[in-house]
């Protein structure tokens, strides 16, 4: 997400850190570009006026004409002002309401309530270790049913069955009732997908509202769809008392204008955004990181829980007591370290949280991506154990056998084993300047103005 926008405004800020002093021409010369990138990335025309008005207040003000680095000191105004558009903090669910909270999920056809149910779902089981129980009320389409019953075998939680031949009010007392009886903590109730403009639709959510008087109702909203989901949100809200956003699908959303949009014009905060199918693709919506991304500054935070929330903590003790021995960084390693860059959401969730990534050219960027670590890791499959031990012995034939094995070439083989070799230089070097947490200190000091651990 924000790819296009990142692009733009990093350039546009990278011009004015270099210079020394800051004037109203150089302001409004480099406003008019920020202006020209919200725009470009569909956000609401009156977000982006809003927006630009007030950095141009506190921009032409003393705070950043009379600083020793204006550049710098611009940098962190716009960054502020994204962050005061998007809602200044995380806005996280109401869990401390007498148990079951009830969570309502609304929105349009196809904007993916259901799985974002059961996205929801996993979080709360997972992070907030609380017992779930998940419920349909689309009696409209049979396959939503079976769909979320599928989804909530695989995330851990409760369901209640419901079918067609039921109105949707009936099912969610029922729901909520069973939900009392076996003291869960939360019941997600999923809807059917309605247009706002459908007022016998509208009535009945309308109904199911008032028979749970949900803690939180959450609009579903499809992130590609630009302003026009922060102008749907508003229309729902205007009949559905909504107290936040999901944004799906962001992880396809190369503008986001939808994410600068929601808040200002709804007045709702957006607490989760999908970043992926997988059921472990939501996050909470953060401004201050999301901010910094937009900016280039990345988003070292997120990168830094993802990786102690993913990375198999056993394997990586034994990895640097193995370096610590000097015993060496072999193919294994290797291998192990891209199983736990996929369990961390694959490298294009790491490159978009990575700072400084819009100086990278979009050329090498674009070999960087999931496919190539599934082909690094077959062919490492295809070698023996003491292949993998002992590079150093894999020659003409054994390339061959190793590249028939796991259908590619032998091209790719040497590609891996060059990779493979600049990957134990690095090991070497990060052994000797005190491992990961030396490098996180080394990514702290780019963390953007007035932001730090």
């Amino acid at each position: 997400m924000f790819e296009s926008l990142t692009e733009r405004l990093s350039k546009t800020l990278r011009d004015l850190r270099g210079m020394g002093r800051l004037n109203e021409t150089n302001i409004k010369d480099a406003l008019r570009e920020v202006r020209l990138a919200l725009l470009d990335a569909d956000v609401a025309l009156p977000v982006v006026k809003v927006f630009i008005e007030q950095v141009r207040e506190r921009a032409l003000g003393q705070e950043v004409i009379a600083s020793l680095t204006p550049g710098q000191a611009l940098i962190k105004v716009v960054r502020d002002e994204l962050i005061s558009i998007m809602g200044e903090q995380c806005d996280e669910l109401n869990l401390h309401a007498r148990p079951p909270v009830v969570v309502l999920m609304a929105g349009l056809q196809g904007s993916g309530k259901t799985t974002s149910t059961a996205k929801l779902a996993r979080w709360l089981i997972e992070r907030q270790k609380k017992t779930v129980m998940v419920v349909s009320c689309d009696i409209y389409r049979p396959a939503a049913i079976k769909q979320l019953e599928t989804l909530a075998e695989d995330v851990g939680a409760q369901f209640f069955p419901s079918s067609i031949d039921q109105k949707p009010v009936d099912i969610a007392t029922a729901a909520l009732d069973k939900a009392r009886k076996q003291f869960v903590d939360v019941l997600l109730v999923d809807t059917a997908g309605r247009l706002h403009i459908d007022m016998d639709m509208m009535e009945e959510i309308k109904q199911v509202h008032r028979a749970l008087s949900p803690t939180e109702t959450l609009f579903v909203v499809d992130s590609m769809t630009g302003q026009d989901a922060a102008n749907t949100a508003k229309a729902f809200n205007d009949a559905l008392p909504l107290t936040g956003v999901i944004l799906t699908k962001t992880d396809g959303d190369a503008r986001g204008g939808a994410a600068l949009s929601v808040r200002h014009i709804t007045g709702k905060p957006i607490k989760f955004i999908g970043v992926g199918e997988k059921t472990t693709a939501l996050e909470p919506f953060y401004p201050d990181r999301v901010a910094s991304r937009i900016i280039g500054y990345g988003d070292v935070l997120s990168l830094i829980e993802q990786a102690e929330r993913s990375i198999d903590k056993d394997e990586a003790e034994k990895l640097v007591n193995k370096l610590k021995k000097g015993q060496g960084f072999d193919l294994e390693d290797f291998r192990m370290q891209l199983v736990q860059m996929r369990n961390m959401g694959g490298i294009g969730s790491l490159m978009d949280k990575m700072p400084g990534m819009t100086q990278i050219p979009e050329k090498a960027k674009a070999q960087i991506n999931d496919k190539e670590i599934k082909r690094l890791e077959a062919i490492i499959n295809s070698m023996t154990a003491h292949e993998r031990r002992f590079p150093a012995v894999i020659k003409g034939s054994r390339k061959v056998r190793i590249a028939n094995g796991s259908g590619t070439q032998v091209q790719d083989v040497n590609r891996l084993l060059k990779q493979f070799t600049q990957m134990q230089k690095m090991m070497k070097q990060m052994n000797k300047r005190g491992g990961l947490m030396s490098m996180l200190g080394n990514l702290k000091g780019r963390l953007p103005p007035g932001m730090g651990f």
